[in-house]
């Protein structure tokens, strides 16, 4: 499509002057965009209620009208979250590990923008603004492709960003978004391999699978967030009570929330029945294998589809494990490794989970949802990669840039024979 290679081809031209915008002028433009959200809030919320109301005649479930919904506390975190930007430091232009070789020469490394970075997401509006901050602090430009359920919201709010970060001198197209709802605009962007340096798609695993399917271009993937926590034999039970209830209840459609319960079978008499109370009252519905339904009988069977289920909503299945062998198998098996915890008493079994676990973030004694880029005090995130290349776990500023070797000589020359 002609209009997505247009924006591709004009966020390239975007990129050298991105690169070498000051720290300075990056992080007022943050500070407009933060300004510029809240001061057209009613416009955007306008947007929004139009979203909304097509999604809810679509018949669309509670859990997915919560991901798409705004209101002024939201539209207050996404401006919070680039203020929180713009204070970090700027890693363009750093060096580091500096040496001098037998030669003379000065060896080291500079850290730079990655280039054009196009980002496809699904539901959530907020993002536009999240991703767009972390994106222009680190340099480059940036490519917005959100679903069609929030067309209309993520187009106000990129209409706002746009105008603010030119406003306050950074070039036009750095920030672009395709408008088109057309599938064809999505295969169109995913070939566009001379404009654009790097793919990110946020969404259920559909999205996440054609991306990496049709993409000419490298991919970083935001998989399923298929977490878990194990309470442990021992466990302090009213904290992990505290801590499943967190996790699955406060927001249970988004990537971080827990979607399976292991419990040890020492303490499962006892925790079994005070979590589920809780949760069930909340609207949980849980699903339980054939040991903890000896213990809440009333519970129908988890099958192995539960177990490899992201429901991004109030559903949990439970299952009761012998060990923390058991455990730590068990999540080995089914996490799509974003984020999993532990709760115990042990400080040995704690630092085992830590070691054994293979997650982008694992935690003890604390609930999944703090796996976040802001939670982490990296400001707004562009994502939580659950691969190993180049980068792993919630992606701020830091992520998103990659490194140059820079070489200071006087003069030297190459021996042949050292070719």
């Amino acid at each position: 499509m002609r209009e997505v290679e247009a924006l591709a081809r004009q966020a390239r031209e975007a990129t050298q002057a991105m690169a070498q915008a000051s720290p300075g002028v990056k992080n007022r433009a943050l500070q407009a965009m933060a300004q510029g959200l809240l001061d057209r809030q009613q416009e955007i919320l306008e947007a929004n209620a139009a979203d909304l109301s097509a999604a809810e005649g679509k018949g669309q479930r509670p859990a997915f009208l919560d991901r798409l919904r705004l209101d002024a506390e939201r539209m207050r975190g996404m401006a919070r979250g680039l203020h929180e930007v713009a204070a970090l430091p700027d890693p363009v232009g750093e060096v580091t590990g500096m040496v001098r070789r037998p030669n003379g020469l000065w060896v080291g490394r500079m850290r730079v923008p990655l280039g054009v970075i196009a980002v496809i997401y699904e539901s959530r509006p907020n993002v536009t603004a999240d991703v767009t901050g972390v994106c222009l602090k680190a340099g480059n430009a940036i490519l917005l492709r959100g679903g069609s359920e929030a067309i209309r919201s993520n187009t106000a709010i990129a209409a706002v960003l746009t105008a603010s970060a030119e406003a306050a001198g950074l070039p036009k197209g750095a920030v672009g978004i395709v408008e088109s709802t057309d599938r064809a605009a999505v295969h169109a962007l995913l070939t566009l391999d001379r404009h654009i340096d790097l793919v990110i798609p946020r969404g259920g695993e559909e999205l996440v699978r054609t991306v990496r399917e049709m993409s000419t271009i490298p991919v970083i993937a935001h998989e399923k967030g298929l977490c878990h926590i194990y309470v442990d034999a021992g466990a302090d039970l009213s904290m992990a009570e505290e801590l499943v209830y967190n996790a699955k209840v406060e927001r249970p459609g988004v990537c971080n929330a827990v979607e399976t319960l292991l419990v040890h079978n020492q303490v499962a008499g006892v925790f079994l029945p005070q979590v589920a109370a809780r949760l069930e009252a909340a609207g949980v519905e849980l699903r339980g294998c054939p040991t903890t339904r000896k213990v809440l009988a009333h519970l129908p069977a988890a099958t192995e589809k539960d177990w490899e289920a992201e429901y991004l909503d109030l559903i949990l299945a439970v299952r009761v494990v012998d060990s923390f062998e058991e455990a730590v198998a068990h999540i080995r098996r089914y996490s799509s490794g974003l984020a999993e915890g532990i709760v115990t008493a042990d400080y040995h079994r704690g630092m085992r989970f830590l070691r054994e676990v293979d997650a982008g973030a694992v935690f003890v004694n604390a609930s999944t949802r703090f796996a976040d880029g802001g939670e982490f005090g990296l400001g707004a995130e562009i994502g939580i990669s659950t691969q190993k290349l180049h980068t792993r776990g919630p992606m701020g500023v830091r992520e998103l840039t990659c490194e140059k070797f820079i070489v200071l000589g006087e003069g030297q020359i190459r021996d042949s024979r050292g070719a």
